[in-house]
């Protein structure tokens, strides 16, 4: 009877914290709804840019090698996330893990080359 009493207690807890979790926000967001002032306006409506009114289109298109760019960082961020622990841990965890990670390199270099290639990395 004990083993039974602590699985269910454990998802009990889990439970508790789910609901805390989802109520902390919104009781959060609630009471200040209550408490903040509510007087709108046109003034406060406005659109404000440095104190200055606005004269442009607040769409403005972008270079896409700025987005490729910031992915191509997103992706060899993560390769660094990955390599940190394995080199940390690398005596411990033998030739299978360094035949696995070279793999990994081995792949993350595939799409760098892929890239170049592509010219992607070419600012011009």
């Amino acid at each position: 009877m004990e083993g039974l009493y602590s699985y269910q207690n454990s998802y009990l807890f889990v439970f508790v914290f789910l609901v805390i979790g989802l109520m902390l926000p919104v009781v959060a967001l609630f009471i200040g709804k209550l408490l903040r002032p509510d007087k709108p306006n046109i003034i406060k409506a406005s659109t404000y840019e440095s104190g200055i009114e606005p004269i442009h289109d607040s769409r403005v298109q972008f270079n896409v090698r700025y987005y490729l760019f910031g992915l191509l960082f997103v992706i060899f961020d993560v390769e660094t996330v990955f390599l940190y622990p394995w080199a940390v841990a690398y005596e411990k965890l033998g030739i299978f893990s360094l035949i696995e990670m070279l793999i990994f390199v081995f792949m993350l270099g595939i799409g760098l080359a892929y890239a170049w290639k592509k010219k992607v990395l070419k600012w011009t």
